[in-house]
């Protein structure tokens, strides 16, 4: 008969999970002293620090994190509060916040507020009674006091505005900057109509954009026809409406600024059903640059928004408040403009 012995089974002859023991036994050091280096709640000797992290790349052993959990109140999970999953402007936000977790141990744990401040307030309090150990705002509708509050909870980053309140790590690009942006370059073509499809009333991005359009109109001493405003909320189907209303008022126009790439999307399918061209007969310019922008036809000119940033940015800040990250400054870069195929000097010059 073989010999017994106490030699741990090899990685290739297991059949069930890797253990705390089984690391410990291979590492020979004590379960106690593994528990330790996994937990990073003492400090090891390096010698038996690099026997433990060898016994567990050889063993393949993965931590019962629902049972490390359920020792020091930490779930390793970050709740992240999203509008809408559809949303390519969004997926990208997620996707940030995803690469900035990545490496960190840390899950995410995503819920949809659906641009209303009272299932925004709802999905968030889900997630604290979810025990995410800190909370990632992609934009949305809760207002500062609201935020303010979640955050003496858990640590917590929103994107989309300024914030300055105990706990709160706030990132924003600035929309007034953006709407300027996307004005003066028509207005630097030749345009001297130019009519405008607003986002969500309530919301701050949508304000700021518009605002930027004024102030673009302003300095080039330009009057605004307010027939050439139109309200949408930020998805398709808004701006192909807002672009059959701003056709139908009768005030000329050369030109619009959408206050995102997806009502611009919408917008365009409006002129194209009517045999409007794209840029011969009106210019368009939008905000955000998602990826399906740059492969329409024709590809299309906006202001480059940094999302993807934004949400890697937010996920670091809430990884260094629970001291799972190294502290230092977080940048994400500035709006940009982007200038496709969809803008050109009004036809009448």
């Amino acid at each position: 008969m073989p010999k017994s012995g106490n030699r741990s089974p090899s990685p290739q002859s297991r059949s069930l999970p890797s253990t705390v023991l089984d690391v410990a036994r291979l590492a020979g050091v004590s379960p106690s002293t593994v528990s330790r280096i996994l937990n990073g709640t003492a400090r090891v000797a390096d010698d038996k620090r690099q026997a433990v992290e060898a016994a567990i790349v050889k063993l393949k052993f993965r931590p019962n994190l629902s049972a490390q959990g359920l020792r020091s109140g930490s779930t390793r999970t970050i709740g992240v509060l999203t509008q809408e999953l559809e949303s390519p402007y969004f997926a990208g936000g997620t996707k940030g916040v995803e690469e900035g977790l990545a490496g960190s141990g840390y899950a995410l744990m995503v819920v949809t507020g659906n641009w209303s401040e009272q299932e925004g307030l709802e999905r968030a309090q889900l997630l604290i009674a979810r025990k995410v150990d800190a909370l990632v705002i992609l934009g949305g509708s809760l207002t500062d006091a609201h935020v303010a509050e979640l955050a003496q909870h858990l640590p917590t980053a929103i994107t989309g505005r300024q914030l300055i309140a105990p706990g709160v790590s706030s990132f924003h690009c600035d929309q007034v900057h953006g709407g300027l942006l996307a004005t003066e370059h028509l207005i630097r073509l030749g345009h001297r109509h130019i009519a405008h499809i607003a986002g969500a009333a309530h919301h701050l991005d949508s304000t700021e954009r518009c605002d930027g359009y004024f102030l673009a109109h302003e300095r080039a001493g330009l009057s605004v026809d307010p027939r050439l405003i139109v309200a949408g909320d930020f998805l398709e189907a808004s701006g192909e409406r807002a672009m059959h209303q701003l056709l139908e008022v009768g005030a000329p126009f050369t030109a619009v600024f959408c206050a995102n790439d997806q009502m611009l999307w919408g917008a365009r399918r409006a002129l194209y059903r009517r045999g409007i061209r794209v840029p011969e007969d009106i210019s368009l310019v939008g905000v955000d640059d998602l990826p399906q922008s740059a492969y329409m036809t024709p590809p299309i000119t906006t202001v480059r928004q940094p999302i993807h940033d934004l949400g890697r940015a937010a996920a670091i800040a809430v990884l260094q408040a629970l001291g799972a990250a190294p502290q230092h400054s977080i940048e994400h870069p500035p709006l940009e403009l982007i200038v496709r195929e969809t803008t050109a000097p009004p036809h009448t010059q």
